[in-house]
């Protein structure tokens, strides 16, 4: 703590670097919570804590306060812990080595936590100081952000009353999110059956794509290998290769655009190894071409590995999957037309992930969208489209839109504050990721809800940093914020 000493606010990096000392991780929550709750109730505040490991502590107004209406901070307790391939931190035991470099501090080797220790450290600075100014606050520390939104998700919010949200949770000073996305999860399941056959053996792959975060590139347009490879079993099929697939898979997480995809497939004659490896770089060229301005290092091609015998798909189970793969919706569906937010994308699928077993060929899709009925429009089409070839379809982790609301006030009001104190001129946006206002504004309608934070980078990677000017500037505009909002 003493590295962080002469850094302003002091008391807020005091918190932060106290927080760091606390292992943190998503579902280990009950340290911090219970530090939380601890620290609250010594400085005389009603507080409590549930079975989620949520925390809520209610401040009374300062003095001459007391008729401003209710204000709600909030910021999530758990982090990403990731770390650098050769650190032996331990994340269920370790404090976290804090690190200063220029005006940014960081964690040796791993996943700083400042997404979103932060906030947690704003509100531990506001509770210690009664000099303070500020309307009745309630400050909510939710659990287990980061894997699902499961300690807001379980919040009961029945006894809150607050008028204004202030969520500490967005990652660009300057920018007020003004709305998110809701989405879910989206399984799809063909039954299969295989025969017996033999053959030359070869692998194909599809690699080399840019890939990136569901929510926030979708709108680059780059390409999916997932669906790029079921192009690619069209393409050979309509030019007559006999090929008897085997193996299938691609993606590694459902909100990642998949950057790599395998197939493993028989060829019965010499004329059909020979076509393949003809056609091979012809679709290469073309993909190349398409993608050119998205995608510049897309590698295409097949590798013969030799005789063998194995069991292949029956040629009717293959030709539904490759026809599952080139009539499934992805990437940008709509974009929005609402004046506010157009630029932004409305809705959106990431094929993120495709797998062959034994027994069934199956699709991990993630759907997003700022509009609850296209979602479900959405997940229909896709469940529409599955059974009709004999297939299931399930979803989960449903959570909801935080939709733009036109007559905010908080919104105006801090990107008013902000550009006079800074000088520069405020972004009000939205955003096209999940994040816990879409929660509280399902439970609590009548909210006016705002995003906002200091600049923080490399979120979720162990070159996290955050500015501390920038958490500074935040600092002055929050408070500014409390003492005057009416």
């Amino acid at each position: 703590m003493d590295k962080f000493a002469d850094l302003e606010p002091s008391s807020v990096f005091r918190f932060f670097a106290e927080i760091s000392s606390i292992p943190r991780g998503s579902g280990n929550m009950g340290a911090i919570s219970q530090y939380v709750l601890d620290f609250a109730r010594e400085r005389g505040y009603a507080a409590r804590k549930d079975e989620f490991s949520n925390v809520v502590v209610f401040c009374p107004a300062s003095p001459g306060m007391e008729d401003r209406p209710t204000v709600m901070l909030q910021g999530h307790l758990d982090m990403v812990c990731e770390k650098s391939a050769d650190s032996r931190h331990d994340f269920k035991k370790d404090p976290l080595d804090l690190r200063q470099m220029d005006d940014c501090i960081y964690a040796a080797s791993t996943t700083l936590g400042a997404d979103d220790g932060i906030a947690v450290a704003y509100a531990l600075a506001i509770m210690d100081d009664r000099s303070i100014v500020h309307p009745p606050l309630e400050l909510v520390f939710t659990a287990d952000e980061e894997v699902g939104m499961v300690g807001a998700t379980g919040l009961d919010t029945s006894d809150l009353k607050a008028k204004y949200l202030l969520n500490l949770d967005s990652e660009r000073e300057g920018v007020f999110l003004s709305s998110s996305a809701g989405g879910l999860r989206a399984f799809l399941s063909v039954p299969v059956k295989y025969t017996k056959k033999s053959g030359e053996k070869y692998s194909i792959l599809v690699s080399g794509f840019q890939g990136g975060h569901s929510g926030g590139e979708i709108d680059k347009y780059r390409g999916n290998a997932n669906l790029i490879m079921g192009r690619l079993l069209h393409f050979l099929s309509v030019n007559g290769v006999g090929l008897d697939i085997y193996s299938l898979q691609g993606g590694l997480m459902i909100n990642a655009i998949p950057r790599d995809a395998a197939c493993r497939a028989l060829l019965a004659t010499d004329e059909d190894a020979a076509k393949l490896e003809k056609l091979i770089p012809e679709f290469e060229k073309t993909i190349k071409n398409e993608y050119k301005a998205t995608d510049k290092n897309i590698m295409i091609y097949c590798d013969r590995k030799g005789r063998d015998e194995k069991p292949v798909l029956h040629k009717k189970m293959q030709e539904r999957l490759i026809f599952l793969l080139n009539t499934l919706p992805d990437g940008v569906i709509r974009m929005s037309q609402e004046e506010a937010t157009r630029g932004l994308v409305e809705t959106s699928l990431n094929m993120g992930i495709m797998r062959l077993t034994e027994k069934s060929f199956e699709i991990e899709a993630a759907l997003r969208s700022s509009v609850s009925t296209a979602k479900y429009a959405l997940a229909e089409k896709l469940r529409y489209l599955v059974e009709t070839i004999g297939g299931s379809y399930e979803e989960s982790g449903d959570y909801p839109a935080w939709e733009y609301r036109e007559d905010s006030k908080i919104i105006p009001f801090i990107s008013g504050l902000y550009t006079e104190m800074s000088g520069r001129a405020a972004e009000v946006s939205g955003v096209h990721m999940g994040v816990e206002c879409g929660i509280f504004y399902e439970k609590m309608p009548d909210l006016d809800i705002v995003s906002f934070g200091p600049d923080i980078s490399g979120a979720h990677t162990p070159s996290e940093r955050m500015s501390i000017p920038s958490a500074k500037r935040t600092w002055d505009l929050l408070l500014r914020v409390l003492k005057e909002i009416k």
